[in-house]
């Protein structure tokens, strides 16, 4: 099987398995925000979700990444390698998660405490299990990666957003509320991880005849690749959860709900660019170590350009019509989320380049260049956060966001382009050409937007504005029909 085949066999059971978690995750916002909680019980229970996210990464650390570059690497060259790494991988993991939960489990009242909401913390007593159930539930994902076998990671995501959103609904209708929700989420993980790990050892532990001795120092490696792999880890936390939690410091829990369900949409959005970068960075490991960096070029530069050809039209729809659709679809008690949903449009576009670029990094040996870099982003959107949500409220979140994930992708596309030289004029024009179709169809959707007064005629423009998107790529040549026919076939 040729690599193209081979990306687009991983690229299409990624993405159907992400559409399923997508879409699961899209209704469980929808349904709690719709349905089930006001604003302060959904903002209650994001910032719960977000406090956690910053102590999994303690839990976590790299040791997932650092593993699954090995795997990557060993399997090419010394299979054997494989069952010591696993083993001691896990161990590693145990151990470090025993430690962060038990601390967790002394310290919850405290915490809470420290953070201005006593109230949360029974959020943070059931944050221990959310902690453990996750981080094995992410690890498979993981682990999955580094085998190149994208099917199961993809698989396993799917799995984890259908039962979290079963249960999630499920307890809330019970009557537990906000905290019912957050065990729904756990639920939903345990079952996760448990299906995960059962598929990681019968079908990979079990296939590879254990070496007669670790490799020596292949431990240690495998130590200190997961340090510049935690730096990013953490920093890319920080960057993505520390402003939900400073917004629940400094403002109000309906604040966090307008600000979460405006990164919600976008995640939601992101989707297909998460699923390719996912499906592709493995590639780049075993390019490198065949010495094959002109096919590597030209992957990165073909779903780059086709990811823009995506997004950026996507991000000037989300600005045109953020308005009626947050106030349709979640009611008019979410009008918050206006602001903060236009500005993170912007963001949409730059976390597309991220999700292709930052894995790829990872496995072509750059992880210490990226963790400076997002390290050093991170600190500034902590900072800006700082300064902004106390001055202008929710959106002064947003505003940071951008900032700083600006000069990330920034760095991150410099660093690609010393590994893989890419052809700069070749992708500027490229770039040039899917701005212009971006114009003429905001044009387009701009001038119909005033009649927009259901949710029938939301939708009509909406398809109004992929139609002529669909129309342009293809004229402009950037989409050839038949290669999207044999690519779907």
């Amino acid at each position: 099987m040729s690599t193209r085949e081979h990306i687009v066999r991983g690229f299409k059971a990624t993405l159907v398995a992400r559409a399923i978690y997508m879409i699961s995750s899209a209704l469980l916002m929808f349904v709690l925000a719709r349905y089930l909680l006001d604003p302060d019980g959904y903002g209650a229970l994001y910032w719960a979700i977000g406090i956690l996210a910053v102590v999994q990464l303690l839990a976590d650390v790299g040791l997932g990444k650092s593993a699954a570059r090995y795997i990557s690497e060993y399997s090419e060259k010394d299979s054997g390698q494989i069952p010591h790494l696993l083993r001691s991988t896990i161990v590693f993991k145990l151990v470090i998660i025993g430690i962060v939960s038990t601390c967790l489990l002394l310290f919850y009242e405290q915490i809470a405490v420290l953070l201005g909401d006593p109230s949360a913390a029974p959020f943070l007593a059931a944050g221990v299990i959310y902690i453990v159930a996750n981080s094995f539930n992410v690890f498979t994902q993981i682990s999955f990666q580094g085998f190149n076998e994208l099917g199961y990671s993809a698989a396993i995501q799917a799995i984890s957003g259908l039962f979290r959103l079963v249960f999630a609904v499920a307890f809330v209708l019970a009557g537990f509320g906000a905290l019912g929700a957050l065990f729904g989420y756990v639920v939903g993980y345990a079952i996760a991880a448990a299906v995960g790990l059962t598929i990681l050892y019968e079908r990979f532990y079990r296939r590879y005849e254990p070496a007669d001795e670790y490799e020596s120092g292949l431990s240690r490696r495998l130590l200190e690749y997961s340090v510049p792999l935690t730096a990013t880890r953490s920093a890319n936390v920080v960057d993505k959860q520390i402003d939900t939690v400073l917004v629940g410091v400094f403002l109000t829990p309906a604040a966090v709900a307008f600000y979460t369900l405006g990164k919600q949409i976008t995640d939601f959005l992101l989707a297909p660019a998460e699923a390719l970068g996912f499906t592709i960075s493995p590639n780049f490991g075993e390019q490198k170590a065949s010495g094959s960096l002109e096919q590597a070029r030209r992957i990165y530069e073909t779903s780059l350009t086709q990811t823009m050809m995506l997004y950026v039209p996507a991000a000037a729809g989300i600005v045109i019509v953020a308005e009626p659709f947050i106030t349709m679809i979640f009611g008019a008690d979410y009008a918050g989320a206006v602001p903060v949903l236009q500005i993170l449009a912007g963001f949409v576009v730059l976390q597309a380049i991220t999700n292709l670029t930052s894995d790829s990094l990872d496995y072509l040996g750059r992880a210490r260049s990226r963790a400076i870099a997002k390290g050093g982003t991170a600190a500034a959107n902590f900072v800006l956060n700082l300064i902004l949500i106390p001055t202008i409220g929710v959106v002064g979140a947003a505003i940071a966001t951008v900032a700083t994930h600006s000069v990330y992708v920034a760095v991150n596309v410099y660093i690609v382009h010393a590994e893989l030289s890419l052809r700069v004029e070749q992708v500027a024009r490229s770039m040039g050409l899917i701005c212009g179709i971006t114009g003429v169809m905001a044009a387009a959707v701009l001038f119909v937007a005033p009649t927009i007064s259901s949710l029938p005629t939301l939708f009509g423009a909406i398809g109004l504005g992929a139609l002529t998107w669909a129309v342009l790529v293809v004229v402009s040549g950037l989409v050839d029909p038949q290669e999207v026919r044999s690519v779907i076939g």
